[in-house]
C-alpha cells in the first residue's frame, strides 16, 4: 500500500511539477502509512514488544496516535532524499544507456528505436537503489535508533542531531552505515523489480486503453 500511495502521488504530480518534486511529494505522502509500520516493525525486531497486538496496544496506551509517528522527522528526512536520489539516478542511467544504444545504431546503420530491455531496467533499479542507499543509510540508522530508544530502557535521544552526534562521538562514523548490506539486499531487490515491471505494466495499460 505504501508503494501504491507513493507512485500514485508521483503519477499525479509528475506532469505538473516534474520528477524531482513529484518523487519528493510521493515519498513524503507515503510516510503517513510507512512511519507507523516502521515504528511497530523496529520495536518487534529489537524485542521491545513480543507481538504485533502488544505493540499496537502499548504504543496507543502510552503515547496515543503520536506514538505511532515517533521519529517521523528522520523518517521523512530519509525517505524523501532516498526516493529523489533513486528516481534521479534512474533517469541519468536510462539516458546514458539509451544514448549509447543510439550512437551504436548511428554507427551501424538505421534500426528500430533504442529501447531498454526488462533486464536493463532491473539493473538500473538495483543501481539506483544502491546509490540512494549510500546517501541515506546514516539517516536510516538515526531513524531506527530513535524509534527503538523511545521505548527501551536506554536514555532516549533528545533529537536527530543529538542521536547523530552521539553515535559519531561514541561509536565512530562507520556505525552510521551499520545494516547497509542487509538494507541493500531488500531495497535493491524491491526497486529492481519495480523499475523492471513498470514499463511492462505501462505498456499493457496503454494497449488496453487503445483497444477500448
Amino acid at each position: 500500500f505504501t508503494g501504491a500511495l507513493q507512485f500514485g502521488i508521483f503519477g499525479v504530480a509528475n506532469s505538473r511539477c516534474g520528477p524531482v518534486v513529484a518523487s519528493a511529494c510521493g515519498a513524503a505522502g507515503s510516510c503517513l502509512v510507512s512511519v507507523p509500520q516502521e515504528v511497530i516493525k523496529q520495536r518487534l525486531v529489537t524485542g521491545v514488544y513480543g507481538s504485533f497486538r502488544e505493540a499496537v496496544r502499548e504504543i496507543w496506551r502510552s503515547d496515543g496516535v503520536m506514538g505511532f509517528y515517533s521519529a517521523w522527522r528522520p523518517t521523512v528526512s530519509r525517505n524523501v532524499p532516498f526516493v529523489v536520489t533513486t528516481f534521479t539516478s534512474r533517469e541519468v542511467l536510462r539516458e546514458r544507456i539509451l544514448g549509447y544504444k543510439r550512437r551504436r545504431q548511428e554507427r551501424d546503420g538505421e534500426g528500430p528505436a533504442a529501447v531498454l530491455t526488462p533486464l536493463e531496467n532491473v539493473g538500473i533499479g538495483v543501481a539506483s537503489a544502491l546509490i540512494a542507499g549510500l546517501v541515506t543509510q546514516p539517516i536510516d540508522v538515526i531513524k531506527t535508533r530513535m524509534m527503538t530508544q523511545a521505548a527501551s530502557k536506554a536514555l532516549p535521544y533528545s533529537s536527530a542531531l543529538d542521536c547523530a552526534s552521539s553515535i559519531f562521538r561514541t561509536e565512530g562514523w562507520r556505525k552510521l552505515y551499520s545494516g547497509f548490506g542487509q538494507r541493500s539486499v531488500y531495497m535493491c531487490g524491491l526497486w529492481g523489480i519495480t523499475f523492471g515491471l513498470e514499463p511492462l505494466v505501462v505498456k499493457y495499460m496503454d494497449k488496453q486503453q487503445g483497444d477500448e
